[in-house]
């Protein structure tokens, strides 16, 4: 576990300065915050092995196609989410910021790169996964440019545009979808399966676990977003209310899974492990009631939260798979 002072600073220039390939690789990637690549790259898996237990085949080369056009999506909305808080004021005056989990990369701020190359990066993102979407379109057909659409303009507003999804309180949703219902039932779609209203719940769990992720990446942040106009869930509900949000999240995603284990959709002992993580998620609660007040605490919770997501997201992966190997 890494010390208190690991937790509270910056990410050092020094460490980043340089234009040989390998430095200017390193920046460009740690840019995108990396850490929080797999709540993006794990809807994706679990998409992938429900389509593949409903069709009964896996296409490899559509798999590798919308898992790297979701990350680049992920990534690209990362970056672009840094530039939006910047011009909006909320990075530079956030205080109480968590690094590497709260207050963006700090890349722009501690001048590693400016808000325009931060700018091109993003927009390079997103030609990136939008070749990787026409490779889809022509194999799959114009669905995919709708699901695409939907995911990267969900990305891009949250942050981005005249109606800020985050400032309106219904950032925590677009993420949901965004980070959920779309890469898991596009995915799944995409190997063949039928969208319908069971792979829609299958959805809710991974929605329910991103969505916490970014409530608990927000409390950190409630100072500065509150003083920059960004009304986020944490913002209008205070610390109480977004525990309690916190929880009744977690809460769902083990009563959907519950609910589809006991109508057959997946194996009886899959609600198992969402019922398990239910207890890190109520100590997670107890530690966004205090807020900033202890930075060590506020650190673990939202580590647990990032495993959360990991591990249960693998877990339904893996519960889809036994259906398909042992029916």
């Amino acid at each position: 576990m890494p010390t208190e002072n690991a937790r509270t600073v910056d990410p050092s220039p020094q460490h980043f300065a340089g234009d040989s390939f390998a430095q200017t690789a390193r920046r460009l990637f740690s840019a995108t915050r990396p850490k929080f690549f797999p709540a993006s790259a794990l809807p994706v898996l679990a998409g992938t092995a429900w389509g593949f237990t409903a069709s009964g085949r896996l296409d490899v080369l559509i798999f590798a196609l919308a898992l790297f056009a979701t990350v680049c999506v992920h990534a690209a909305s990362n970056v672009l989410n840094d530039v939006g808080d910047d011009s909006g004021g909320t990075d530079k005056q956030n205080d109480d910021r968590i690094y590497p989990y709260t207050g963006g990369s700090r890349f722009i701020q501690t001048g590693i790169m400016s808000a325009t190359k931060m700018a091109r990066l993003g927009i390079s993102l997103l030609a990136m996964a939008a070749i990787a979407g026409l490779g889809l379109i022509a194999l799959k057909g114009p669905m995919v440019l709708y699901l695409g659409l939907a995911g990267v303009a969900l990305g891009i507003l949250y942050s981005l545009g005249p109606a800020r999804l985050a400032s309106l309180g219904i950032g925590e949703t677009a993420v949901a979808i965004g980070f959920g219902v779309i890469p898991v039932a596009g995915a799944a779609w995409l190997q063949g399966a039928a969208l319908d209203t069971q792979l829609l719940l299958f959805s809710l769990p991974v929605s329910a676990w991103v969505a916490a992720i970014l409530l608990i990446n927000e409390v950190p942040d409630i100072g500065a977003d509150g003083a920059t106009g960004k009304r986020t869930l944490p913002v209008r509900l205070g610390l109480d209310g977004t525990a309690v949000v916190y929880v009744l999240l977690h809460v769902a995603a083990g009563t959907i899974t519950g609910w589809l284990a006991f109508n057959g959709a997946l194996p009886l002992l899959a609600p198992l492990v969402p019922a398990a993580l239910l207890i890190l998620a109520v100590k997670s609660g107890l530690a966004i009631r205090l807020g900033i007040q202890d930075r060590g605490r506020m650190t673990d919770a939202i580590e647990s939260t990032l495993a959360i997501h990991t591990v249960g997201s693998l877990w339904l992966t893996g519960c889809v798979l036994f259906l398909h190997w042992w029916p």
